[in-house]
Parts: structure tokens; C-alpha cells; sequence
């Protein structure tokens, strides 16, 4: 992993200067990192590009700019950076009935061990979710999750290739899946560098 450091941050005063542009870019680059696994399911991949912005938003948020709250957060986000050998990602249900998400959180429970990255030619890999703390109880899942698929040298190599590469859940109460567009996979296949 390329971890982020304080030299890789503005200071709050720079940030300000350049966040509108900074922000525009950001978005943009998430344009392809955005995977919907049907419609109540989206994978937002994370780079150091994304979670430098999370960071520095979280910065500015908090007025943080003491070294010791700088390092925290480094701390607490570069975790999300890939590392070469695999893709992380946010994971978010969404419902925009609230009485229809909590009642879905309840049927969704364990979803999030239910995500599996198949690519042509190769078995496929089952997410590890929630390595920082657990995000759902036995009753329900949380809506937001992250998730990192890790992948051997030939997923790599097949994936870089342009193989097939299909993002799938099969959780009893929710099945669908998302083959990758080539602007999806082009993206993505950037965090293997």
C-alpha cells in the first residue's frame, strides 16, 4: 500500500483555495468507480485519490489541523487505499422508503459476506466486510459496509486483460449482479498498478 501522509494533504487554507477543483476532479474519477449491483446496492471503489478527498473533507469539517488529529485520520482512512492486490470498496443499501430500508436491513442481514467478484477463467472471491468493526448484529445489517476482494496474480492479470468481470450478491433475499462496463474496468484495473 502507498498510504497517504500529511505532505499528501493541504493545509485548510489551501484546500479552501482549491476545493471547488479539487472536488470536480474527484468526481469525475468516481464516475466509473461507481458499481449498482440491482437497484438497492452500490459499490463505491476507494483509491488514494477518493480518500484523499474524504480526508480532506473530514479536515475541514472538523477544523482539524493539529498533527495529532491529522494523524489520526490518516490513520482511520488509509485502511480504504488499496494495495495492489486488491479492490476496497463502500458499500451502501439504499431504499428511499424508510420504513421500506428498515424492513429491508432486517431480510438483508449478512449481505455483506454475500458479494463475490467472479472474472473469467477464475473461481470466484468472496468479499471480507467490515475488517475495522462489525456493521451488522442478529438482527439486521447497517447500510453502509466496506468491503476488499482479494485477488491472486492471475486475477490480476486476467482482470487488467479486460476478462469478464462481474460484481455478484447471492444473499436468499437479494440476487443480482453487474458485469463491468470497459470504462468500469479500465478504472478499477488502476488500483492493481
Amino acid at each position: 500500500m502507498n498510504p497517504l501522509t500529511p505532505g499528501n494533504l493541504l493545509s485548510l487554507e489551501a484546500y479552501a483555495r482549491q476545493r471547488a477543483d479539487f472536488r470536480a476532479r474527484v468526481l469525475a474519477h468516481k464516475r466509473d468507480r461507481k458499481v449498482c449491483i440491482g437497484e438497492h446496492v452500490t459499490l463505491l471503489f476507494e483509491d488514494r485519490l477518493t480518500i484523499q478527498y474524504q480526508i480532506q473533507e473530514m479536515l475541514r469539517t472538523e477544523k482539524i489541523f493539529e498533527p495529532d488529529g491529522i494523524a489520526e485520520e490518516l490513520e482511520t482512512y488509509n485502511p480504504l487505499v488499496p494495495d495492489g492486490t486488491n479492490l476496497k470498496c463502500t458499500m451502501l443499501i439504499e431504499y428511499d422508503d424508510v420504513e421500506v430500508r428498515k424492513r429491508e436491513l432486517l431480510r438483508l442481514r449478512n449481505v455483506e459476506h454475500a458479494v463475490q467478484l467472479a472474472i473469467d477463467g477464475h473461481a470466484p472471491v468472496t468479499a471480507i466486510a467490515d475488517e475495522d468493526l462489525p456493521r451488522s448484529n442478529d438482527e439486521k445489517t447497517a447500510a453502509v459496509h466496506f468491503l476488499r476482494f482479494e485477488l491472486d496474480a492471475g486475477m490480476i492479470t486476467g482482470f487488467k486483460r479486460g476478462a469478464n468481470a462481474v460484481f455478484r450478491i447471492e444473499h436468499p433475499n437479494y440476487r443480482a449482479y453487474a458485469l463491468l462496463t470497459g470504462a468500469q474496468q479500465k478504472a478499477l484495473a488502476a488500483d492493481f498498478a
